[in-house]
């Protein structure tokens, strides 16, 4: 299946403003490949299975300073406060979107909220070249996102392997079967399912918990996007998925710490409410 339109136009300008870098900067170089990583070895996949063993839900909660929906929200939020506060709240990962053109963000933003908050951090971007690897390294990042959507089954498992060998963990972000499928023969780490439909944007918890058997076993499962609730995230987790990606739900909520602790369980039980 094609990416849609949104995807291919972010992507393209992705594609355009990483190579005017790397033709004023240089290019990564030639990568070492790396083993895949272990809570032994990378601070977020430690994170991730310290709440699984507690049998907690791990929250990997989101900094954002924009979206094509919500447009351009500098000056409205402060991205060091709000990763301060989900450190203080429970959250046990962040995740920080990088983009700049449609998300506003940017590598500089991933450093500054990483030692704000002192949590394992992912880098949210759209990868094209392994710079971006780089990038997130440098910027401190524990974890880098592939998005299934828009790469190819050896080129994803080309970039993990970059990935690992600079010591991230990559997530990779799947939507449907297609997706899943390009799975096929690495050993992922950690592997999520967009809660949102990719053209319609509209969001299906079921359709993601029919995909979840799809997953490797050995894999921590993330769900992303969508995540209203602490109840989503009891559906979620007792249908098998370890980890959380909640932004906009925190990012607009009232009171964001009181949103955060709901839906770390910290307010609810499994079972409770049901």
């Amino acid at each position: 299946m094609t990416p849609p339109d949104v995807l291919v136009r972010i992507t393209e300008t992705r594609r355009q403003r990483v190579a005017a870098a790397v033709a004023e900067k240089g290019p990564a170089g030639e990568l070492a490949e790396g083993a895949p990583r272990t809570p032994a070895d990378n601070p977020f996949l430690a994170a991730l299975a310290a709440k699984k063993r507690q049998r907690l839900p791990a929250i990997i909660a989101e900094v954002k300073m924009g979206s094509p929906r919500l447009g351009n929200l500098h000056g409205t939020v402060d991205p060091l406060a709000q990763a301060q506060l989900y450190a203080a709240h429970g959250a046990t990962c962040l995740s920080v979107v990088v983009e700049p053109d449609f998300f506003h963000g940017g590598y500089d933003l991933l450093a500054a909220c990483r030692a704000a908050s002192g949590l394992p951090a992912i880098a949210k971007d759209f990868v094209v070249d392994p710079i971006q690897l780089v990038w997130a390294k440098e910027a401190g990042a524990d974890a880098v996102l592939l998005v299934a959507a828009l790469l190819g089954a050896e080129e994803m498992a080309d970039y993990a392997r970059q990935a690992r060998g600079l010591g991230l963990v990559p997530l990779v972000e799947t939507h449907d079967a297609a997706d899943i499928g390009k799975l096929q023969g690495e050993p992922w780490e950690l592997v999520g399912i967009n809660n949102r439909n990719l053209r319609t944007f509209d969001v299906d918890l079921q359709n993601s918990i029919s995909l979840l058997p799809g997953l490797p076993a050995e894999a921590f499962k993330v769900a992303e996007s969508g995540i209203r609730d602490a109840l989503d995230v009891l559906l979620l987790q007792d249908s098998g998925f370890d980890a959380f990606l909640i932004g906009e739900s925190l990012l607009l909520a009232p009171d964001p710490g009181a949103k955060l602790r709901e839906l770390a369980g910290m307010t609810l039980t499994p079972g409770e409410g049901r």
